[in-house]
């Protein structure tokens, strides 16, 4: 059975940082591609990153250029989403989801999902 365990979401001040963790079972880690993605309330679903598992390729959307910081354990079958210089807008639910043929943040193009986890910035 597929599995994505979205973790480490919370409260945190604008300006903090938060590590998020997706655990990954149930398929070959290391040929698929892990992405973050995060729907704030009203608005839709956004891809926010991106990490190859087989050579560490990353992508970042636009808005979280900089702040962001996508990696993988691949021993462990975790991505990582470090977030640094939170901002209010940056508030949303955070899911990962992972595709075994594509790269890139086109969400139709990710075969499994995790749950999410709530991340909220206070300004």
């Amino acid at each position: 059975e597929v599995q994505l365990v979205e973790s480490g979401g919370g409260l945190v001040q604008a300006g903090g940082s938060l590590r998020l963790s997706c655990s990954a079972s149930g398929f070959t880690f290391d040929d698929y591609v892990i992405g973050w993605f995060r729907q704030a309330p009203g608005k839709e679903r956004e891809g926010v990153s991106c990490i190859s598992s087989s050579d560490g390729t990353t992508y970042y959307a636009d808005s979280v250029k900089g702040r962001f910081t996508i990696s993988s354990d691949n021993a462990k079958n975790t991505v990582y989403l470090q977030m640094s210089s939170l901002k209010p807008e940056d508030t949303a639910v955070y899911y990962c989801a992972a595709s075994g043929s594509y790269y890139g943040l086109a969400q139709y193009e990710y075969d499994y999902w995790g749950q999410g986890t709530q991340v909220t910035v206070s300004s």
